[in-house]
């Protein structure tokens, strides 16, 4: 699949809070894009499969900054607002889950791609931007590979990834609509639960 390597990119976007605060976005994006592919290019139990290293990898390094409650309103869209503040806690917990396991998978099959960084369109003053890279592999054409991120009072944050030109977080919207329309958010939650307990036990 084209776009899964790409998420091993997106999967890499954030330090810590303290540094973010000190780049810019775009510097920030490949820093730690460079940063994080080094250690997995030099680490051959994530290169062999080893998911659990990769998922550590994965909350050591993305967690901190990226915004998985704007996230998942995204996926969720109009729906969101009819959820309880309880059940968009559960909701924002089991899409950061799906998404961690679909980054830690992406992470064990990264076969030494190359990113090209493109200039970033930013104003002072900004607080949302896209900063646009391109995933390189011999013998294919590049994949672009966008990340909308926006300022918070803690630095900056990743809020979607854009893969050749698809939301990563939108295109759950029509599953996650239908889902909802046939059992209610309680019944979202539940599909993202039982999805995230069958990629658990898949790589058991």
């Amino acid at each position: 699949m084209k776009s899964f390597f790409a998420l091993v990119v997106g999967a890499v976007l954030c330090c810590s809070a303290a540094f973010a605060q000190e780049e810019a976005p775009d510097a920030l994006v490949k820093k730690v894009t460079d940063d994080v592919l080094t250690i997995v290019r030099q680490d051959k139990d994530i290169q062999s499969g080893n998911t659990k290293k990769a998922i550590e990898l994965v909350e050591a390094k993305v967690l901190p900054n990226f915004n998985f409650q704007r996230m998942t309103a995204l996926a969720v869209g109009r729906d969101w607002n009819k959820a309880t503040p309880e059940q968009k806690k559960h909701l924002s917990e089991e899409f950061k889950t799906l998404l961690v396991r679909t980054y830690s998978n992406a992470l064990t099959s990264y076969k030494d791609q190359a990113v090209r960084y493109k200039p970033t369109k930013m104003q002072a003053g900004d607080s949302d931007v896209v900063v646009r890279t391109e995933i390189v592999q011999s013998g294919s054409k590049p994949i672009q590979l966008d990340y909308s991120l926006e300022k918070q009072a803690e630095g900056w944050k990743v809020y979607d990834v854009i893969v050749a030109g698809v939301s990563l977080v939108t295109n759950y919207r029509d599953t996650f609509a239908q889902e909802v329309r046939a059992n209610g958010i309680d019944g979202l939650i539940q599909m993202l639960a039982t999805k995230n307990k069958q990629l658990e036990t898949a790589k058991k």
